[in-house]
C-alpha cells in the first residue's frame, strides 16, 4: 500500500481524473438523426479512476485488481472459482482445452471425439474443437429462440460423443433443463458459452440459476459490445476444483505451480517435489503439467471490470426494459416479421433484439437491413449465420473434421433472413422508438 504522502498525491490525481471524465467523457444526448449503434461502452468517472489507479501501481500484468475481479465476479455468479483471461474467445479456448487434460482420465476429450454444437453463432465457440482435433457435430436451431433444437440432440449422439458446447443466443438462454439432462444421461461435459448472456437466469428444478453456472464450465466476454467491458477480456468459471486447477494451469503457461505471479514458495514446497523425470527438488515454479498458454489479462483491464461489475445489475434491468420497448413497438408487424420471445423458464439479459423476416414478407432481409443502415440504425447478422458456409469450414472434410446430424434447415433460414438491432444500456427510449419507426418504414407499414 502507498505511504501517506503517496496516497495523498494519488488521491489528487484521481480527483483530477474524475473532473476530466465528468467534463470530457459525458454521454452525448441523443438527437434525431444521430446514428444508433447496436452496442457501446457505458461508463463514467469510476472506470477511468480505476484504470488510472491501476496504472499508477505500474504492476502491468495481473495483480490486485485481477484478484478482486475474480473474487467479486465469482460471488456475483455464485460459483467458487473464476479465472480472468484476455478475451471471450480465449475463455472458450481455455474451457475446451481444460477438457482435454490427462488429469480427467477416460473422460478427457481426445482427437476424434465428438462435441455437439450449432453452426449459427460465433466461430470461436466451435474453433477450439477443430483446433484440438475433436469433431463438431452440428444440430439445427429452433425459432423464434434461435437456440439449439434440443429434439435433435439424441440423434446427434454417438459412442464418440464426449461433450456439448453451446452459446445462449443474444442473451436468451437455451433449454438448460433439457440439455443438462441429456448430458447427465450420457455422461457428457457441458460448456456454456455465456459471452452474450451475462446476467441471464434460468429456472432449474433447484431454482433460478445464473446462465454459465449450470454446466461444468462457463465463459464470459468483456469486449466493449458485451454486458460489461474491460476493453478486451473474458472469464472462465466452474464449480469443480479439479477443472479449476486445470484451467489455471493452462491459462498460466501450463505450469504446475499455483503461486500467484510475483510470489515465491507460498506452499512451502518449491524445492521438495519430484515431477516427471525431472531431478528431485527441481524448482516447482518451472514445472509444467500441461501444454498451456499465457491468456492472462492485465490489472488495468481488471480495474475497469471491477468498476463495471458494480453496474451490472442495473445494466441487466436496462437491457430487459429496452428489449420490451422494442417488442411492444414492433408487435403489429408480427405477421411479417418473426419477433423474438423469451425462452420458457428464462429471465434473459438481452444482448440484442433478433428479427427474422417471414417468407410472406414482401421485402427481404437485405432490403430491410439496407434501409436501416442508410437511416443510421446499425444492424448485425446472427454472427456466422451458418459457419459451415464460410471459407474456414469449406476447407474441412465432412465426416472427418465435422459431422452434420440433420439438415440445418432453420440455420440456413437464420443465415438468409435474420438480423438484430441493439438494446444496450446506453440507449434511450427515443433511440428505440426511432429503430421501430425505421423498421416500420422499411417494410412499408
Amino acid at each position: 500500500m502507498p505511504n501517506t504522502g503517496e496516497a495523498l498525491v494519488r488521491e489528487q490525481i484521481l480527483a483530477l481524473v474524475r473532473e476530466y471524465a465528468d467534463t470530457y467523457h459525458t454521454k452525448k444526448i441523443y438527437q434525431s438523426g444521430d446514428r444508433i449503434p447496436y452496442a457501446g461502452r457505458v461508463y463514467d468517472s469510476e472506470e477511468l479512476c480505476a484504470l488510472v489507479d491501476a496504472s499508477l501501481d505500474f504492476w502491468l500484468t495481473a495483480g490486485r485488481y485481477a484478484d478482486q475481479f475474480e473474487k467479486e465476479f465469482a460471488q456475483y455468479l455464485n460459483v467458487p472459482y473464476c479465472s480472468l483471461v484476455n478475451s471471450g474467445s480465449s475463455a472458450n479456448l481455455l474451457a475446451f482445452s481444460a477438457l482435454t487434460s490427462p488429469l480427467l482420465g477416460e473422460r478427457r476429450i481426445q482427437r476424434g471425439d465428438e462435441v455437439i454444437t450449432v453452426a449459427a453463432g460465433f466461430p470461436t465457440t466451435v474453433a477450439p474443437m477443430v483446433q484440438y482435433g475433436a469433431v463438431p457435430v452440428f444440430v439445427d436451431m429452433s425459432l423464434p429462440s434461435c437456440n439449439v433444437d434440443v429434439s435433435q440432440m439424441e440423434n446427434a449422439y454417438s459412442s464418440k460423443t464426449k461433450a456439448v458446447m453451446l452459446a445462449h443466443t443474444l442473451g436468451n438462454p437455451f433449454n438448460l433443463s433439457a440439455v443438462k439432462a441429456f448430458c447427465k444421461q450420457h455422461g457428457l461435459w457441458l460448456i456454456e458459452d455465456n459471452c452474450d448472456a451475462l446476467g441471464s437466469m434460468y429456472r432449474m428444478a433447484s431454482g433460478l440459476q445464473m446462465t454459465g453456472t449450470v454446466g461444468d464450465i462457463g465463459t464470459s466476454s468483456f469486449y466493449p459490445a458485451h454486458h460489461i467491458t474491460m476493453g478486451e477480456g473474458g472469464a472462465v468459471y466452474t464449480k469443480d476444483p479439479l477443472l479449476h486447477k486445470i484451467i489455471r494451469s493452462l491459462r498460466d503457461w501450463g505450469r504446475e505451480c499455483v503461486c500467484p505471479g510475483g510470489q515465491d514458495n507460498t506452499c512451502g514446497h518449491r524445492f521438495t517435489g519430484q515431477f516427471g523425470t525431472l531431478p528431485q527438488g527441481y524448482d516447482h515454479k518451472y514445472v509444467y503439467s500441461h501444454l498451456g498458454f499465457n491468456l492472462k489479462a492485465t490489472d488495468m483491464q481488471a480495474a475497469i471490470g471491477v468498476a463495471q461489475l458494480k453496474k451490472l445489475p442495473l445494466f441487466t434491468q436496462q437491457r430487459r426494459r429496452n428489449w420490451s420497448v422494442l417488442r411492444d413497438a414492433l408487435d403489429d408487424l408480427s405477421d411479417i416479421l418473426l419477433l423474438p420471445e423469451e425462452s420458457e423458464n428464462a429471465q434473459a439479459s438481452w444482448f440484442g433484439f433478433l428479427i427474422t423476416v417471414r417468407p410472406e414478407c414482401h421485402v427481404s432481409r437485405n432490403d430491410i437491413v439496407s434501409a436501416l443502415e442508410t437511416a443510421g440504425v446499425q444492424t448485425r447478422p446472427l454472427f456466422a449465420g451458418n459457419l459451415l458456409r464460410h471459407p474456414c469450414f469449406l476447407a474441412l472434410e465432412q465426416g472427418k473434421d465435422y459431422r452434420i446430424a440433420a439438415p440445418l434447415t432453420v440455420t440456413d433460414q437464420i443465415l438468409l433472413n435474420s438480423f438484430w438491432v441493439g438494446v444496450y444500456p446506453g440507449m434511450c427510449e427515443a433511440m428505440l422508438r426511432e429503430i421501430a419507426a425505421q423498421i416500420h418504414r422499411a417494410v412499408g407499414r
